[in-house]
């Protein structure tokens, strides 16, 4: 593959949701991936860290037991079915015995005294996202990369703007995320029932788009010249909408879905 000549003004972008408290492999890949590639052609690497998701299966900790190989699943624990189904990753809390049940269950997947233990266990954070990003961080996955998060307020003032939207708007007390489809908000309670909202004005802050349109808005803020996809990526992304992008897939892993714990 042919890379541009080495330029400062590179701005190599790989994209993903808080995706387990230990990041999944595949995430891991992309990470590589981009060093590589900055390796190449120099400039900086930007983590578009999709904070605004509130599906919760997104965090799902993939995990093997180390005795019995058995494949074992976790997840944060939220102190409301609310704040569990519908708000955004960013404003997802954790109830206050999580931490501490997932952390007696650690030596099941590695030994009691592996670093990552003491990791886990040395995080304070309130909410999913900060949690996961915060684990990332010390793991030492994110040194040197800009993150970009789609929750943050400046980043929704700067982006493009867009006609159909998912909003954060308050119900029952909590931060949800909402989508607007045919003149009203609206969630998704599953088996095509749905609940809907009193109508109300929202502010460009409060707005992020779904899967179709999230290219295109991360883009008109971080205005990356290469973009490290992942496998889903490349089956939905129109790449030919994006001429000034070239676009690099993510170096291949075993196990993309389990968590990385090879520290």
């Amino acid at each position: 593959m042919c890379y541009h000549i080495f330029m400062e003004n590179q701005v190599i972008c790989f994209g993903q949701q808080p995706c387990g408290f230990f990041p999944k492999r595949f995430l891991y890949a992309k990470i590589r991936s981009a060093r590589k590639l900055q390796s190449s052609i120099g400039g900086k690497i930007i983590f578009f860290y999709h904070d605004s998701d509130a599906d919760y299966r997104e965090t799902i900790t993939v995990l093997r037991d180390i005795r019995s190989n058995a494949e074992v699943r976790l997840n944060f624990l939220q102190p409301n079915r609310i704040q569990k189904k519908f708000s955004p990753l960013y404003a997802k809390k954790m109830a206050p015995v999580w931490q501490e049940e997932t952390l007696r269950q650690l030596p099941r997947f590695m030994e009691a005294d592996a670093p990552l233990v003491n990791i886990f266990a040395s995080v304070k954070q309130e909410t999913v996202a900060d949690f996961c990003l915060q684990m990332y961080h010390r793991m030492g996955l994110l040194e040197g990369i800009e993150i970009v998060r789609s929750g943050d307020r400046d980043v929704r003032e700067r982006a493009a703007d867009i006609d159909q939207f998912y909003a954060d708007v308050e119900y029952k007390g909590e931060i949800v995320r909402a989508l607007w489809q045919d003149g009203k908000f609206i969630l998704h309670e599953g088996g095509g029932r749905i609940i809907t909202l009193p109508d109300r004005p929202v502010e460009k802050y409060q707005k992020s788009p779904g899967r179709d349109l999230r290219f295109f808005w991360m883009q008109s803020v971080i205005a990356c010249t290469h973009y490290v996809m992942g496998s889903s990526e490349k089956e939905y992304l129109d790449q030919a909408a994006f001429l000034e992008i070239t676009f690099i897939e993510r170096d291949p892993i075993p196990e993309p879905n389990y968590a990385w714990i090879d520290m």
